[in-house]
């Protein structure tokens, strides 16, 4: 959804995720001029790789959404195993740096840009169940303000922390029971990917201009209720 609202707005987009044939298949549904290459995000190497055909295919990077992520283990956090920890942080808080650090190097540094971290209200959160998810994306948004800070004035750096929303990744969360999630909510209902998508039109665009190091909340009001 991010990728589609990016290019309805007439931005040129790279998609990438680890599987080729369901980035053609969402690149064909967003059309406009969309590419696509194939990396793992905790993977440097083929980070590096795409960053490099972005540019060769686009000349630049005006925006990059650190959007990957992995929840491999649910439990208490106690418990967790370490090659499930490592693999945790590795895709969802060594990722982003090293995306930043690989589109700095390769345009940023030289024409500025935005980049915008997709972090969760988990980070606000503890849970015995998702702690060590939440733990990396606490981490995320407090790295978000450290990227700010180093990055300014040419680039600027913001986070979004989702609330219950209806993806695949959080299916086990919300589809048990739905109705009964959304009524403990102020605005009643749960999130879908295009609430997150109107966020990060705004984060990629000259209307947050005056905005960096910020982590946005768009969660229906679950915070505010306590949930």
């Amino acid at each position: 959804a991010i990728a589609a609202t990016l290019a309805g707005a007439g931005a040129r987009v790279m998609l990438s995720s680890r599987k080729q044939d369901a980035l053609e298949s969402a690149a064909s549904e967003i059309g406009g001029e969309t590419a696509v290459f194939a990396a793992h995000a905790g993977d440097p190497e083929q980070a590096k790789a795409c960053v490099a055909a972005t540019v060769e295919t686009f000349g630049r990077i005006d925006v990059l959404v650190n959007n990957a992520a992995t929840n491999p283990y649910f439990g208490r956090a106690i418990e967790i195993d370490l090659a499930r920890y490592d693999k945790t942080h590795e895709v969802n808080l060594r990722g982003p740096l090293v995306w930043t650090q690989e589109a700095w190097k390769a345009s940023m540094a030289e024409h500025g840009g935005s980049v915008i971290n997709i972090a969760s209200v988990g980070g606000f959160q503890t849970s015995n169940v998702i702690g060590i998810y939440d733990n990396t994306k606490a981490a995320l948004m407090h790295l978000t303000r450290v990227l700010a800070l180093d990055l300014s004035p040419g680039v600027r750096v913001n986070a979004i922390a989702p609330g219950l929303v209806k993806t695949d990744m959080a299916r086990a969360l919300w589809e048990p029971g739905e109705e009964q999630i959304a009524k403990t909510m102020p605005l009643e209902r749960l999130g879908v990917p295009q609430d997150i998508a109107n966020a990060a039109l705004f984060l990629a665009s000259d209307l947050s201009s005056w905005m960096t190091g910020h982590t946005m909340v768009v969660d229906g009001g679950a915070l505010v209720s306590g949930h």
